[in-house]
């Protein structure tokens, strides 16, 4: 048995765990080998390459093969740990290249209209405006914000420590706004919601605040704003991101700032500058309108 699997086996590893990417996994090599096949299979790197050329020839799209491939990868690292497979042939296998959309993003003024929705007269409008501002001041994804712990402040020096992707630590500096405004916020707010935990932003219960209420906090001030299209939290990290660029920072400071391990990622942003420069360009150039 060992170095194979097949159609039969797919059943007890699916009963095997209750791992929604292994059984995923299952049914999606089971589909690649359903056209006559009997009895076990060898599974070899070859063996992925067929699958992969299988999905295309369907259409499915990158996105889809990269995660059913993910799946796989998961169904054979299970599969390997039970000694029913002399080595995952998927760890050779490179991930579909994924379309590159580039990231949208506010504009300075729209920005601050954000910034100005929330209610200060309230415990829980200056709470909101905080994290707004906070969003927006360190580029944090939504998750950090969420997960930021006292601890991790460093009002003093205007430090904030953030823990990203893969628990990997980074510190961004905030501006004087910001750090004015968080220190209001600990000193005058939080305490009135009765804090149980040592989360930064916590509920009316005392309880870290959740991905969703962020989302909808940032969706309905940009709706208050009159801005139409959609934005997320991870909108106001794009503004961040192009607004220091636009403003003179050079990349690899950008890309250490928003915690990419890789600077291909940071550099979608200046695909963002070249775009918006091209229409500038289109716009006022005397003979791009004649």
């Amino acid at each position: 048995m060992a170095g194979t699997a097949g159609r039969d086996s797919k059943p007890a590893a699916s009963a095997q765990s209750a791992d929604s990417g292994r059984s995923d996994g299952a049914r999606q090599i089971g589909a690649a080998w359903s056209a006559g096949a009997a009895g076990p299979l060898p599974v070899s790197e070859e063996t992925i390459v067929l699958y992969l050329a299988w999905g295309y020839s369907r259409r499915l799209s990158a996105r889809t093969l990269a995660r059913r491939l993910a799946a796989l990868r998961s169904l054979f690292a299970f599969l390997r740990e039970r000694g029913l497979l002399a080595r995952n042939p998927v760890d050779s296998s490179t991930n579909p290249r994924l379309p590159r959309h580039l990231p949208t993003f506010l504009s300075l003024r729209e920005v601050q209209k954000m910034l100005a929705v929330p209610d200060t007269s309230t415990l829980r409008g200056q709470r909101d405006s905080c994290m707004l501002e906070l969003l927006y001041a360190a580029g944090l994804r939504v998750s950090e914000l969420c997960d930021l712990q006292l601890q991790a402040l460093d009002l003093q020096t205007g430090l904030v420590r953030v823990f990203g992707k893969g628990n990997k630590e980074r510190l961004v500096p905030i501006h004087g706004q910001a750090q004015a405004r968080l220190l209001s916020y600990l000193e005058n707010t939080r305490p009135a919601f009765q804090p149980r935990a040592a989360h930064v932003f916590v509920n009316r219960r005392g309880q870290r605040l959740t991905r969703q209420y962020v989302f909808t906090l940032v969706r309905d001030a940009a709706l208050a704003c009159g801005i139409t299209r959609p934005v997320s939290p991870h909108t106001l990290r794009h503004s961040f991101a192009t607004h220091l660029l636009e403003g003179g920072a050079d990349l690899r400071s950008v890309q250490t700032l928003l915690g990419h391990a890789d600077i291909a990622a940071t550099e979608i942003y200046t695909h963002v500058q070249t775009a918006r420069l091209m229409r500038l360009h289109h716009q006022f150039h005397p003979r791009s309108r004649s």
